[in-house]
């Protein structure tokens, strides 16, 4: 029987978009905006917004064909359709979702491309050059995001191992964690490195806008309006839940008292992790991902990144890239083809070797993005510079780069 396109599906994806959408801009702007100076807060939610602004054009042009085109030599997609040709005219159905239009997978996935790319700017927050991140975002999109995206998701040599990754705890989390940490070791640390959040309300409504997008993120990586992505969708807010329990019950354990940015670190580690195992797992399996994220988030922020002295100013490498592992292995341990009939399941269902795939491609991807990145990284640095003047880094990004205030001076 030939593909039928179906309304329900189309109209869940159509908000899927949306959902994902909102996760970037307001939603992860103004949690990142809110963790910093005041000096600062224009410029970093400015990085997420010009972030999609550049990812949303290159996605169309050249970007979706990379990733999704047919598979050459398991690397990369092919260019067949630059600029969209004829994909928004002849209305075809995708071959990676038979029931919606082609063109609504290629928006729905540039969502994706675009927040993994934000979630980079976390890292390098107070003290990087505006040209210099606008010079970052298509470069890295380019020679990183599309490559991985490519060996996952696109029928890459990943995707042809059986490697398992539902809604992008490698293809986003990991990847933006290894780029963010390879950013922070090539611009050394802030002159102030310390956390000073200076409106935490404006993070806890990015937060809530995170939580609530994050539905159409991984139910909406179902790609229809079925038992998948209720399934996805309930495994995703336990997830945060445990998440956010267990980062308040370490930082009960460990100072004597809870913290709000805490909490929101907590749930941003939950929701990390479950992220590539959310069409794979059960409802316990929730509970241990979200209570592992909880714990090793927590260790890698206040720990980890203590103990070797990287300024990752809003720890995404402590909680996205260390969580998307979690999440990664969790798929291989947990999955079950009782949940999602198409796999095969993990080491505790009966299939040891998925275990196996998976550490493969959290070394491949991990790796990958870190050296790539080193690599753009030095390349910027030796041509328009990384770092932003030391007067303008202690006077403030936003006066000085931009000649805005986000307060009355």
């Amino acid at each position: 029987m030939d593909p039928i396109l179906n309304s329900g599906d189309t109209a869940w994806m159509l908000i899927s978009t949306a959902l994902v959408i909102l996760m970037t801009i307001p939603g992860l702007a103004l949690f990142y905006g809110g963790l910093i100076r005041r000096e600062n807060v224009l410029n970093t939610i400015f990085l997420s917004f010009v972030t999609f602004a550049i990812v949303s054009i290159l996605w169309l042009v050249y970007g979706y064909d990379i990733a999704f085109g047919s598979d050459i030599w398991g690397i990369l997609g092919n260019l067949s359709n630059p600029f969209f040709n004829g994909i928004l005219e002849t209305k075809a159905l995708s071959t990676y979702a038979p029931t919606i239009p082609t063109s609504l997978f290629a928006v729905f996935q540039m969502t994706f491309a675009a927040i993994t790319v934000a979630l980079i700017s976390g890292a390098i927050v107070e003290r990087m050059k505006f040209s210099a991140w606008l010079a970052f975002i298509p470069v890295w999109l380019t020679l990183v995001y599309l490559p991985i995206a490519h060996w996952i998701w696109g029928g890459g040599w990943l995707y042809q191992l059986g490697a398992l990754d539902f809604a992008g705890g490698l293809v986003v989390h990991l990847n933006c964690g290894m780029a963010a940490l390879a950013l922070v070791l090539l611009m050394g640390a802030r002159k102030n490195a310390k956390l000073l959040p200076h409106h935490l309300g404006y993070s806890v409504i990015g937060a809530g806008l995170l939580w609530f997008g994050w539905f159409g993120f991984n139910a909406g990586s179902a790609l229809g309006a079925n038992d998948l992505a209720i399934s996805a969708m309930i495994v995703t807010n336990t997830s945060a839940a445990v998440g956010m329990l267990t980062w308040m019950l370490m930082d009960k354990l460990q100072t004597g008292k809870p913290t709000l940015l805490g909490a929101l670190s907590g749930v941003i580690a939950g929701l990390a992790a479950i992220t590539p195992a959310a069409g794979y797992v059960n409802f316990p399996a929730a509970l241990v991902i979200g209570f592992a994220a909880g714990i090793c988030g927590y260790l890698a922020v206040t720990h980890l990144k203590p103990r070797f002295g990287y300024d990752d100013a809003l720890d995404v490498f402590g909680i996205h890239g260390i969580c998307g592992v979690v999440g990664a292995i969790g798929a291989g341990l947990f999955a079950t083809s009782t949940i999602n009939g198409a796999i095969a399941g993990g080491l505790f269902f009966g299939n040891p070797s998925q275990l196996g795939v998976q550490l493969l491609a959290i070394a491949a991807v991990g790796v990958y993005s870190l050296v790539m990145t080193l690599i753009i990284g030095k390349i910027i640095d030796k041509t328009i510079g990384l770092r932003v003047d030391e007067d303008h880094e202690i006077e403030g990004l936003d006066i000085n780069l931009h000649e805005e205030s986000g307060y009355r001076l």
